[in-house]
């Protein structure tokens, strides 16, 4: 039997930049670039490697030597374990000055282009209870730490609602209170789970497949409209009818309570029919001037107040005069289509969802604009030459694909359409890079505006403008 090769431990690494899912980044003196779980720039370290290349190392912090300046004390309980904040521990101008910095890195090594004008980050107003939505997992298995189960005392696995670990699929931190969402959502959560404890209803068992409990989701929006989807993982009857009846007995503030049985081998639910069983089908947003119903599938960003300023951004480059042709691809529910339909003469949207695109029609007869409609479909399909030839040579084109960027044809199609000017919006610099990279023959950089929607995480926002060389 081959030995299995001991973990080895570098000493004294300062971390200088951050990386990826949250990773801090650092040298070695060989050079060699060390990517750190637990750490942020300016600490230095010793690093316990759990994976080695011949170019870098990822691992965890085992020993601080020194901490940075830029710490702060994370405000949250669960910091550390559940995984969701990875950057609590450093202040928020740090937080913005990576990220920044993250983007511009993306465009020089990544997408090798130039930009004309980089223009500063815009940061969130608020740092906590930002969110919209969460959604949290059921499991029969709680994730306890490496330290408890190495005391070799009898661990017992109890039941966990909150949120996965990393890489513990099947395991839960249990979540008292998390400060992502208003605290309501905290209060539905604790309340289902002593509801089901004390019933004795099972959580889910992502190995087996089986257990009443599986996943919630909780939606609020600004003019103070609730909605939670309670996913079940079998149908016990005396579970559903005694939970949902918790639910509309005792918070009135519920808008909407919509429930589903999911016995697939995955967690998606878009592709099943879900029950409304008390309140309205729908809650209500507000962003600037337009209302955007939001149902139990809708994709809307999850920043609601950095959502209006990201929006408002997207308006005021686009510049547009009253006659212009634009299109919207990726456009979701019509967000951004709807948004910037008063300032131009006609606008469409394309999106292969076709819940989504129910939603965008709803959603332009709410707010009475005529100028706007929408197509269904694949971009990369739907965005042809009888695309264009149909509803005309677009003034401006708006694209905000998923975090894999725009498919190659979509790319090909930009390059083609001759449209003066382009905003791509992104969520993830690397791809935005990649795909603006294979335009450069054609559109130059007019300049960059990165928004920070996620405090406390890698993820970043980022609108470019492109203008017809």
């Amino acid at each position: 039997m081959a030995r299995r090769r001991k973990k080895k431990v570098t000493e004294n690494i300062t971390l200088t930049g951050l990386a990826d899912k949250g990773l801090a980044a650092g040298r070695d003196e060989e050079g060699i670039v060390y990517f750190v779980e637990g750490g942020v720039p300016g600490d230095v370290v010793d690093v316990m490697v759990t994976r080695k290349k011949s170019s870098f190392r990822k691992g965890f912090v085992t020993k601080f030597h020194k901490y940075s300046e830029e710490r702060i004390e994370p405000l949250c309980e669960h910091f550390g374990v559940c995984g969701g904040c990875k950057w609590q521990n450093l202040s928020y101008e740090s937080q913005l000055k990576y990220k920044e910095q993250s983007i511009l890195d993306a465009f020089k090594r990544i997408g090798h282009v130039e930009i004309g004008e980089i223009r500063p980050i815009m940061g969130c107003s608020a740092i906590f209870n930002y969110r919209n939505k969460m959604e949290y997992s059921f499991s029969d298995r709680e994730w306890v730490s490496q330290e408890l189960i190495q005391t070799k005392e009898k661990i017992e696995f109890k039941q966990a609602v909150g949120f996965h670990r990393a890489g513990a699929f099947d395991k839960v931190v249990q979540i008292e209170k998390c400060h992502l969402q208003d605290d309501l959502s905290n209060e539905i959560r604790n309340s289902l789970h002593a509801l089901a404890l004390e019933n004795d209803w099972s959580y889910y068992n992502a190995r087996q497949h089986k257990g009443d409990f599986r996943n919630l989701r909780v939606r609020n929006t600004t003019l103070g409209e609730w909605m939670i989807v309670v996913i079940f993982g079998e149908q016990n009857d005396d579970a559903i009818d005694k939970t949902l009846e918790h639910f509309k007995t005792n918070f009135p503030q519920l808008t909407s309570i919509y429930y589903v049985v999911n016995k697939k081998m995955n967690d998606t639910i878009n592709d099943l029919d879900l029950t409304l069983y008390h309140g309205e089908p729908y809650i209500t947003e507000q962003l600037g001037h337009i209302k955007y119903k939001i149902g139990p599938k809708s994709f809307f960003q999850t920043n609601t107040k950095q959502a209006e300023v990201l929006y408002d951004q997207i308006k005021t480059l686009a510049n547009l005069k009253g006659d212009e042709l634009v299109y919207d691809l990726y456009t979701g529910l019509g967000s951004i289509a709807l948004y910037v339909a008063d300032q131009c003469k006609t606008v469409v949207g394309i999106e292969e969802i076709k819940e989504a695109i129910d939603d965008a029609n709803i959603n332009k007869e709410l707010n009475n604009i005529k100028n706007a409609y929408f197509e269904v479909g694949d971009v990369k399909d739907e965005f042809n030459g009888g695309f264009v030839e149909k509803y005309g040579n677009a003034d401006l084109i708006i694209v905000d694909p998923p975090r894999a960027g725009l498919h190659h044809d979509v790319v090909e199609m930009l390059n083609k359409t001759n449209s003066p000017r382009i905003i791509y919006v992104s969520c993830n610099p690397s791809t935005q890079a990649r795909d603006i990279a294979l335009m450069s023959e054609y559109y130059n950089v007019e300049l960059i505006q990165p928004v920070d929607m996620f405090p406390h995480t890698h993820h970043i926002e980022n609108i470019a403008v492109l203008n017809k060389k």
